[in-house]
């Protein structure tokens, strides 16, 4: 069959504005949201239900095409752009976008995997609940991806990743076989829980169509501090002192060095209060779901401590709910802030806590023997270890030219020091195809043999997304 043939076929699978065909249409689908790569299509496929994507997945087999998952497109390591080949569909989840039930007795949301992480979050909300996934991205980013990628963000230290989030999935296999387990159970022992082979499986292994999520209940109180600091070595003990003293009730400890925070101010962002310390600044929140415990004298008797042990030189406490929300979009603009700037690039570091320090101080010292002019921001979710150690295109110079050379040289020095502190590569960004060459140098080879088996095993002919992450064995 032609082309034109296989696109037809699609059309009456997918019906009306189910295939994009002319490159304006798309054009958006094939750039990765850091505009590093680029490829081709001979079409994007939308459909609307479960069945809609078995069937796709039966057409593309038959007619020899591979298929790229796609759900909003904000992967940062190229995990859903398909190849230069042509010969990958994408298959865009943005028509699957349904909330099938926020159960509110059972503290559960069922969605399609279409659905904007924002609008997961405003249905649970309505039920006076609370979705913890929270990230920078989540006005634009799908629950399909969010799990492909294991997502982390903003609220790990008290929710967990993605993964710690999710009860039931429901996925299309390579062969268009529906395994569902959308059951919304917290006790569930029927053998290998195979779910997880799906979440943090960008997509290489099937594509999620729906997902059962916990819930929790919503914070209706917030204390909020921006912490000078006087010394980032101090970090693990300021978090262990705010997690023992406010009955862990700590959802957010995120940390941000003068750079980052200069790099907001440059985009008109900045806050002549929100200043940073010697060591950098942190922002504390602690939240509860009852007016009741009193967070802000909480907060209060925390930093006065912390002040007493020579960790802080000053703090700001929240006075209203704007002035909350303004210091976490200082903090959610650092990203625009980089691009403004230049753009950079982009390491996602994890290294355990009580080492974060060591990281910090040898991985300046690394940097700046490789070039003492270059400059980092560098900022993230101290309380889960994640640091997003950013290294900023200089002016002038070419940023993929940059890019290439520092993921050829620098880059493989810093992730060296975070695997020798315990730490690795990456956090929360994934592999996709920028990270294959990192997946395939640093792990373990019974690691890399046991993911290649299970591509095997349930995608042997590669069909799906194929050059992100493994290749089949």
């Amino acid at each position: 069959m032609s082309d034109t043939g296989t696109l037809d076929a699609f059309r009456d699978v997918l019906g009306e504005g189910g295939v994009l065909a002319t490159a304006d249409l798309t054009e958006r689908y094939l750039v990765d949201q850091r505009a590093l790569l680029r490829g081709e299509t001979a079409a994007v496929l939308r459909p609307r239900t479960p069945e809609e994507v078995q069937a796709t997945v039966r057409l593309a087999r038959q007619h020899g095409y591979g298929l790229v998952p796609q759900a909003g497109n904000t992967s940062y390591v190229g995990g859903a752009t398909p190849d230069l080949s042509g010969r990958q569909l994408v298959v865009s989840l943005e028509r699957m976008t349904r909330i099938r039930e926020v159960d509110a007795a059972g503290f559960t949301l069922s969605a399609d995997a279409g659905v904007i992480l924002a609008d997961a979050q405003a249905a649970a909300e309505s039920h006076g609940l609370l979705l913890p996934l929270s990230l920078g991205a989540e006005g634009s980013c799908r629950l399909g991806g969010n799990l492909g990628t294991n997502a982390g963000g903003l609220n790990v230290l008290r929710y967990g990743m993605a993964r710690d989030q999710v009860l039931g999935i429901e996925v299309v296999l390579p062969d268009g076989a529906l395994f569902s387990d959308m059951r919304p159970l917290r006790k569930h022992n029927v053998g290998y829980d195979l779910k997880q082979l799906f979440i943090g499986g960008e997509g290489t292994l099937g594509i999620v169509t729906g997902v059962v999520l916990k819930l929790s209940p919503r914070p209706v109180s917030h204390a909020t501090a921006w912490v000078q600091i006087a010394d980032a070595a101090a970090l693990p003990d300021m978090l262990g002192e705010v997690r023992r003293e406010s009955c862990d009730l700590v959802s957010s400890f995120e940390f941000i060095t003068r750079t980052s925070l200069d790099l907001v101010s440059a985009i008109g962002l900045g806050d002549t209060k929100l200043r940073t310390g010697t060591g950098g600044a942190v922002i504390i929140e602690l939240s509860a779901s009852s007016e009741r415990v009193p967070l802000d004298e909480m907060m209060g008797a925390i930093i006065e401590a912390m002040m007493e042990k020579g960790w802080v030189e000053d703090a700001f406490l929240a006075q209203s709910g704007q002035q909350r929300l303004d210091m976490w979009r200082l903090r959610e603009s650092i990203p625009e802030g980089e691009k403004y700037a230049g753009g950079s690039v982009k390491l996602d570091i994890s290294v355990p806590l009580s080492r974060l320090w060591d990281f910090l101080r040898e991985g300046e010292a690394v940097v700046r023997a490789h070039d003492p002019a270059l400059r980092l921001s560098v900022y993230g979710h101290v309380g889960d270890g994640n640091i997003h150690y950013n290294i900023l295109v200089p002016e002038g110079a070419d940023r993929l030219a940059f890019t290439d050379a520092v993921n050829a040289g620098l880059a493989h020095e810093l992730y060296a020091l975070a695997r020798s502190l315990g730490g690795d590569y990456s956090a929360e960004y994934g592999i996709g195809r920028l990270k294959r060459d990192l997946l395939e140098r640093y792990s373990e080879p019974v690691r890399l043999d046991l993911m290649r088996r299970l591509k095997g095993a349930l995608d042997p002919d590669n069909l799906m997304n194929a050059g992100a992450m493994v290749d089949p064995a």
